[in-house]
């Protein structure tokens, strides 16, 4: 009887085959968590910038009881409706200047009277929309509502 050493052509072939297969899907795995990881810390930013915004339009009057002053720009606006329309591309901090880091953001804001907020007239209540967009598919609105009392 004659003792065996080592393996054959076939068995290595087999067992290459096995490994590559096997590492072929870990990677693939891996590729697909680290692209949603990216989208993910892509999506998080973009509601960060949502909320900022909002909450910066949200510290201003309904209705102005000091009477409005020139409007020198977006670090002088003191009431919710100066911001409807507003188009940022890239987003900007308070006072308009664009924040470099921040470019591939684009933010939109739509002010609107709102009705139905438990009696509350809709010439002092507000709705304020958000919308935060970055290429290629991801879309953030963020929804807030300003009232006089």
């Amino acid at each position: 009887m004659r003792s065996q050493r080592g393996v054959t052509l076939v068995e290595l072939v087999v067992a290459i085959a096995i490994v590559a297969i096997s590492v072929g899907g870990i990677l693939g795995a891996i590729a697909a968590f680290s692209s949603r990881s990216a989208d993910a810390m892509v999506q998080q930013q973009a509601i960060a910038i949502a909320q900022s915004y909002l909450d910066e339009i949200l510290q201003r009057w309904v209705v102005d009881p000091y009477g409005t002053p020139p409007n020198t720009g977006r670090g002088s606006w003191d009431t919710v409706d100066q911001y409807n329309g507003l188009a940022d591309v890239g987003a900007h901090d308070q006072f308009g200047n664009p924040i470099a880091a921040l470019a591939g953001y684009n933010v939109s804001v739509a002010v609107s009277a709102s009705s139905g907020l438990g009696g509350i007239a809709s010439t002092a209540a507000r709705r304020i929309d958000v919308t935060v967009t970055h290429a290629p598919n991801v879309t953030v609105v963020l929804t807030g509502y300003r009232a006089s009392y």
